[in-house]
């Protein structure tokens, strides 16, 4: 008898699941109509059961502040979340992609939530793989400044310079930080321009790397080095890659690349001589660099995060004398990263509560205080109460300000560039080709016809 009434469980279990499938996309409808009260939402997600949340997982720290706060929060409503930690969103993405290549609707993939910027998320928007304008429909999203013709809501509405259209909600803002550790290299000798990188590098060689493209720690890095060099302010990296010939766009970024190609060979691994290149170590990702850090083999690393040393120290993991600093002068990119959902989400509901959740006040402020991820609520908008509980979570900035890091703060780059940039990058420098700039930009061009 037991075994009959299992049976009948299993049958039940499957039939609901597929009726849950099947009106996926009515539910989706029904939602960005507008035409669904949030207690409607919470209880389908509840008869989803689970949520399925892809993100970076190269943080012990991160990892462990999503199992004691997000979890139990989620539990609460009667949703079991699933991380899925990758190393590179870009796995995430890849995900996806097939998932819809093997058919998969609505209800039918593999993946609720990713947390996501820039190119990664351009491949979705472009590829019509993304739920739709849910952001200013969360509870929570009285929290950001959403309206479109607001100012302050352009950083909300732009993602790395292509419109979001309210497909992925705020979620953390990041500033491109170096540290250096002072036992070993003063403040005073530190590096804040590319020159002075340059000769530090040259005068102490094999004492400084930075992480391998596509990875966005090497990419960030690659950019800044691209702005600071550029004979054009920041604003010429915010077009989008159709506003520039091949020509033009080799011209603009040829500088920065020059300038990679001849520090190269006193990195990590490097001859230490110019012209011979050695064996550069490019590390395949930050929890790697670190490492290098924290066993004393570099001295200065870069970063997003202007809190990730303080938390670093705060935990153990970095020396007391690591301190901030300001590099590259007057180029230190910035950008928030965000929470989107795909369209071929399997729990469609759970993904719009999880969004929700991370979305709340008290997510952001316990995050920054937990892991130095800055705010991406934003903060005039919370209660006075709030905004004091965001200045009392935030760590120390260790030999920084706010307004050094606002004076040294430019946008981030529009993402249509990043692919050319990586193509150029593993071309000119980590394969070392004979191809000049201009040849690996044509060759990225005439791929896209």
């Amino acid at each position: 008898m037991r075994s009959i009434y299992k049976l009948l469980f299993v049958v039940i279990l499957a039939s609901s699941s597929f009726v849950l499938a099947q009106d996926a996309e009515a539910f989706r409808e029904a939602f960005l109509a507008g035409e669904l009260s949030w207690d409607e939402v919470v209880a389908r997600a509840q008869e989803e059961g689970e949520v399925r949340w892809f993100h970076w997982g190269g943080s012990d720290e991160l990892n462990f502040w999503v199992e004691q706060e997000v979890v139990p929060a989620m539990a609460e409503l009667g949703i079991t979340l699933e991380t899925s930690r990758v190393p590179d969103t870009r796995d995430a993405v890849d995900q996806v992609l097939a998932d819809e290549a093997t058919g998969s609707g609505l209800g039918e993939g593999t993946v609720d939530a990713v947390w996501i910027n820039g190119e990664n998320f351009l491949t979705l928007a472009a590829q019509d793989l993304l739920f739709g304008a849910f952001a200013d429909k969360l509870p929570n999203s009285q929290y950001f400044y959403l309206e479109e013709d607001d100012p302050k809501a352009l950083i909300n509405r732009r993602d790395n310079g292509f419109p979001t259209e309210l497909r992925e909600v705020p979620w953390a803002q990041f500033q491109y930080t170096c540290m250096v550790d002072t036992a070993r290299l003063p403040r005073e000798d530190a590096p804040n321009t590319l020159e002075e990188l340059e000769t530090f590098v040259q005068n102490n060689p094999g004492r400084f790397t930075y992480v391998r493209p596509p990875d966005y720690i090497g990419n960030t890095f690659v950019q800044s080095v691209l702005y600071a060099s550029s004979q054009q302010d920041a604003t010429a990296f915010l077009e989008p890659l159709d506003a520039y010939t091949p020509e033009e766009f080799a011209a603009l970024i040829e500088p920065g690349f020059e300038y990679l190609k001849r520090i190269e060979p006193f990195l990590l691994g490097g001859s230490g001589q110019e012209g011979a290149r050695g064996n550069p170590i490019y590390p395949e990702n930050q929890a790697a660099n670190e490492a290098f850090l924290i066993n004393g083999e570099v001295d200065m690393l870069c970063q997003m995060g202007a809190f990730t040393a303080a938390i670093g120290v705060q935990n153990g993991r970095f020396a007391e004398t690591i301190e901030n600093i300001v590099f590259p002068e007057g180029n230190m990119l910035a950008n928030k990263s965000f929470i989107a959902i795909p369209s071929t989400a399997p729990n469609p509901a759970a993904a719009l509560v999880l969004a929700n959740v991370l979305s709340s006040p008290e997510s952001h402020i316990s995050k920054l205080g937990a892991l130095g991820y800055f705010p991406g609520v934003d903060v005039p908008l919370l209660s006075d109460e709030q905004q004091r509980e965001v200045e009392a979570a935030a760590p120390s900035l260790r030999g920084l300000t706010f307004d050094e890091l606002a004076a040294n703060e430019v946008p981030d780059t529009n993402a249509t560039l990043i692919e050319v940039i990586q193509e150029v990058w593993e071309g000119y420098i980590a394969q070392d080709t004979e191809a000049t700039v201009l040849e690996l930009v044509q060759a990225v061009y005439d791929a896209r016809q």
